[in-house]
């Protein structure tokens, strides 16, 4: 009995079902509650100038909050996935719920940081949960599918920043999104055997050599740092410093989802090229956007920044999922707490990229900052290449 009920937990129509349900949970942490900050960040600071001063300190602090429920669901998402996927889903809509009704300084950044913990504690218990429903010959596609959900995310996210006419309206939809998005994976995988029972070789007590993530980790921390540029001021280089009006931030978004929905392809990627030349690839895409938006910012020209943003979210997407199958690849049976180590070294790295780029663009300059960002992602790619 038991085999049957696994083969039926994983037949295609259930996986189907759980994967697109995760990559819309994904895109509603992802996308939205976490990465909708700096996208909405030229509109929040018309429309509360108080906010201005923190921009910085909050994408610092949604990073902080991300790398911490990170830690945390390492510890629990392998064991008890469906209770990481409730948490995910109500601390992200509570940030949604506080980014739209907050203008204080203080209480933004505290409400940013409650926000950005949702997409911490998603990806590490989706990885486990889709592995759980899904053939394993499809599992590499299935998870890079549901990675891809940050770029449905950002593609949402900028088409209401167009529509919308107010930040508020925009952050109480997305706060209903995380909050269905959720609900709709718990139902999903309600009553479905095996996925909490993964606990002797998962659980807390079990013991792993890191050693074999060490150098992803260290390339993600890099290229983490590297990619805070456009993740954080992305549109205000693209409006203040450059030539895209301030009305085209949604589309210089959408610009990066669409580019994003590449992602699925990580996984025939890596089949090709193996872990680290995916990496090198995925990195080098992230790399060009940053000095493609010098380039637009340097000579006036709009179109080139959309082009950045369209290459940044196909690298990105790309290069997060590589981390996922590198995970899966050295701890088949604890990908969610490799997934949630390489993401939290990404995550430091964007947290202090947050802060450094805050100060380095006043200091040196758009043009300077984004080449700056260029160098810091092939560094990290050269640190996988040399493995």
């Amino acid at each position: 009995m038991v085999t049957e009920t696994r083969a039926d937990q994983r037949s295609p129509a259930r996986s189907v079902a759980v994967a697109l349900a995760g990559t819309l949970l994904i895109a509603s942490t992802y996308g939205m509650a976490r990465f909708g900050v700096g996208l909405f960040a030229p509109r929040l600071v018309a429309e509360r100038p108080e906010l201005a001063p923190v921009v910085g300190w909050a994408a610092a602090a949604q990073f902080v909050s991300y790398s911490l429920a990170a830690a945390v669901a390492a510890r629990v998402s392998d064991r008890r996935p469906r209770a990481a996927v409730l948490a995910a889903g109500t601390t992200a809509a509570l940030g949604c719920v506080g980014v739209a009704t907050i203008a204080s300084p203080a209480w933004f950044v505290v409400l940013v940081f409650v926000g950005g913990t949702g997409a911490g504690l998603a990806s590490p218990a989706l990885v486990r949960l889709v592995d759980a429903v899904t053939p394993p010959d499809a599992a590499a596609t299935a998870q890079s599918l549901v990675n891809t959900g940050t770029a449905v995310g950002v593609v949402v996210a900028g088409a209401l920043a167009l529509a919308v006419p107010s930040t508020a309206g925009a952050w109480w939809t997305m706060a209903a999104l995380n909050a269905l998005a959720a609900g709709g994976v718990l139902l999903l995988v309600r009553g479905r055997a095996g996925v909490d029972e993964r606990r002797t070789a998962s659980g807390s007590g079990a013991s792993y050599d890191w050693r074999p993530l060490a150098t992803p980790a260290a390339a993600a921390a890099v290229v983490g740092a590297g990619s805070a540029l456009l993740w954080s001021y992305g549109p205000l280089v693209a409006t203040g410093s450059g030539p895209v009006d301030d009305g085209s931030v949604g589309f210089l978004w959408i610009a990066l989802g669409l580019g994003g929905l590449l992602g699925p392809l990580t996984g025939r990627l890596v089949e090709r090229r193996g872990l680290a030349g995916a990496w090198a690839w995925s990195v080098g895409g992230v790399a060009f956007a940053s000095a493609a938006l010098a380039g637009a910012v340097g000579v006036g020209v709009a179109w080139p920044a959309y082009v950045a943003m369209a290459c940044f979210g196909a690298g990105y997407m790309c290069l997060s999922g590589v981390l996922i199958l590198w995970a899966r690849d050295v701890w088949p049976e604890a990908a969610g707490r490799g997934t949630s180590f390489l993401f939290v070294a990404l995550a430091v790295g964007q947290a202090v990229g947050a802060v450094g780029f805050d100060v380095w663009l006043d200091v040196a300059g758009a043009v300077t900052a984004c080449l700056t960002a260029a160098l810091l992602c092939l560094a990290g790619a050269a640190l996988v290449r040399r493995r």
